[in-house]
């Protein structure tokens, strides 16, 4: 008996002295689902292993020595709910709140005895994160309950965050108030987080989204939006019409407000009559005229106070010239032009004849035959624009403006041209027969008519032109052909002879200036032997020289010439 205790005493001695508890460490796991708890992490290998058992503070839950099947020993809740896993790691199945404790694990070797804590911390997402108790509408700058935010069943207790738009709503206790409780199920011990959210809205709420959000890896409610209600501030009135308007065109009157919800009947002041239009906002005028100019006004039918204001004008452009049409005038008449204009604002004038612009208003004080043509105003102000027209007609006796004549390209032949105005369309003649070259064509009361002659003798020509109101006719003398080349040949002699005089006469004079400047030089070296040989002074010698010298820049000069 004494050596059976004494015995024991030194096996608990000896596991005593051998046992190593290692520093715990912590594992989450999810509730509901089957939690794995490692043992030692391999820090013993398993060949060394010669026992292995879990327990937790209330009772040993299995056991498992070497070579042997695993034996559960828990006699409580874990007896159906713990198995071993092949790395010795506790396999605890269907995790609850209760499972929130210290699991340990211990390992017997041959040299070592250890044993391996493992804290354990089961979460557990809300089963739902909705928005419950919705405002059927928020009113601007009031504070209202926008609704609860609710997250059951989590654990730990879910932290609700505000969203609008994606943006954290934070309270400030004035604009916005976040109020939060948690409730405990007694059975399973999770936890249901409300929160409460009141929000004065503003106008640029409107549509706005609003969520809440759990910390719970991102768990969100679906976005809910608020109707926001105000009243009008702002109303506009539209003028909807094409640029320019003009008579006859129709024109829509819009009438917008802000608000929600935003007003849909109106009422239209039309210049004095007003018109109430009900479930919609536009009102047209048709075929409108200059008279429809001025003022207009929509505002709501219940608060006439609230009105907007638009000036519409119709713009208006009416053209009159006198005369018009074709007119027909003599030559030397005067024609009175007038041009009225009629415009809703300043305009501008441009003339064209014949399609050609003018820098002026035509004056017809005494009408020509060249002022003939299509004459056209144009009249614009703004985008707008009006034409008028006439064809003014100058008719009368022709009249030669130009005859004249000139020698061919060749010179084998002469042209003679004759220009004339008058209208209608003056007949040419000649009074001699010749091939004719061309006839310009007849344009504002104008004609050129053009003919080739071979003349072999001096002669006078005539161009008679004709119409219905007169005649008229110009003569021009017309040399021989031959005689312009015996006059050419003479003149080519002319020049000849003159050149060769000036040759001449240069020659000549370049001669006598060297025969006088070797006179000179003679002269020079004899006086000056005399006076060596008498001592006499030279003044006499040298006013010769003087003369001598001004003969020979005096022949000097005639000679350059």
């Amino acid at each position: 008996m004494h050596l059976l205790s004494a015995s024991c005493v030194c096996a608990l001695l000896i596991t005593a002295a051998l046992l190593h508890r290692v520093s715990g460490s912590e594992i989450v796991g999810l509730y509901g689902e089957t939690l794995e708890i490692p043992c030692n992490n391999g820090a013993i290998k398993a060949d060394d292993v010669l026992l292995t058992k879990w327990k937790y503070d209330g009772g040993d839950l299995l056991v498992k020595n070497k070579d042997q099947n695993v034996s559960i020993t828990a006699t409580d809740e874990y007896k159906g709910r713990v198995s071993l896993a092949a790395n010795s790691s506790l396999l605890l199945s269907a995790a609850k709140l209760t499972d929130q404790r210290t699991f340990t694990c211990m390992m017997v070797s041959s040299s070592d005895i250890k044993e391996y804590p493992v804290s354990v911390e089961i979460n557990k997402m809300p089963s739902s994160l909705e928005i419950s108790d919705k405002a059927e509408e928020l009113e601007i700058g009031k504070r209202t309950k926008l609704g609860t935010c609710v997250a059951q069943d989590a654990n730990p207790a879910a932290e609700i965050t505000w969203l609008k738009n994606n943006e954290r709503l934070v309270a400030d206790e004035k604009g916005i108030s976040i109020q939060a409780s948690v409730q405990v199920d007694p059975v399973t011990g999770l936890s249901t987080t409300s929160s409460v959210l009141e929000y004065s809205a503003k106008k640029e709420d409107t549509n706005a989204k609003f969520t809440c959000i759990s910390q719970h890896k991102g768990l969100t409610s679906s976005p809910v939006s608020f109707n926001i209600t105000y009243s009008t501030e702002n109303i506009v009135l539209q003028v909807i019409a094409q640029e320019p308007l003009v008579e006859g065109d129709n024109v829509t009157l819009k009438c917008e407000a802000d608000g929600n919800p935003a007003p849909t009947s109106f009422m239209f002041h039309l210049k004095g009559e007003v018109m109430k239009v009900e479930n919609s906002d536009t009102y047209t005028i048709t075929n409108v005229s200059r008279d429809n100019s001025g003022e207009y006004k929509c505002s709501l039918i219940d608060d006439p106070t609230m009105e907007a204001t638009k000036e519409v004008s119709v713009k208006y452009l009416d053209i009159n010239l006198s005369p018009s049409g074709t007119i027909v005038k003599k030559a030397g008449e005067t024609l009175d032009l007038t041009l009225q204009i009629d415009a809703s604002e300043d305009s501008k004038v441009s003339w064209t004849k014949d399609n050609v612009k003018l820098d002026k208003e035509p004056k017809f004080t005494k009408v020509i035959f060249s002022e003939s043509g299509r004459y056209e105003c144009e009249v614009t102000m703004g985008l707008l624009s009006r034409k008028a027209s006439f064809e003014l007609v100058v008719e009368g006796a022709p009249v030669i403006s130009k005859l004249i004549k000139q020698r061919g390209e060749d010179g084998k032949h002469k042209v003679l041209i004759c220009e004339a105005e008058g209208s209608p369309k003056p007949a040419v003649s000649w009074s001699i027969n010749g091939t004719s070259l061309d006839e310009s064509p007849f344009v504002n009361g104008k004609i050129t008519h053009k003919i080739t002659v071979v003349p072999t003798a001096n002669l006078t020509v005539s161009c008679t032109v004709s119409n219905e109101f007169g005649t008229d006719s110009k003569a021009i003398n017309v040399s021989s052909l031959f005689e312009d080349v015996r006059v050419d040949k003479q003149d080519t002699l002319e020049d000849g002879d003159q050149t060769k005089l000036v040759v001449g006469v240069v020659v000549g004079l370049l001669v006598a200036t060297v025969v006088i400047g070797l006179a000179y030089f003679v002269y020079m070296k004899k006086s000056k032997q005399g006076s060596w040989k008498t001592g006499e002074k030279e003044s006499g010698s040298s006013e010769e020289e003087k003369k001598l010298e001004e003969k020979v820049e005096e022949n000097s000069q005639k000679a350059e010439v």
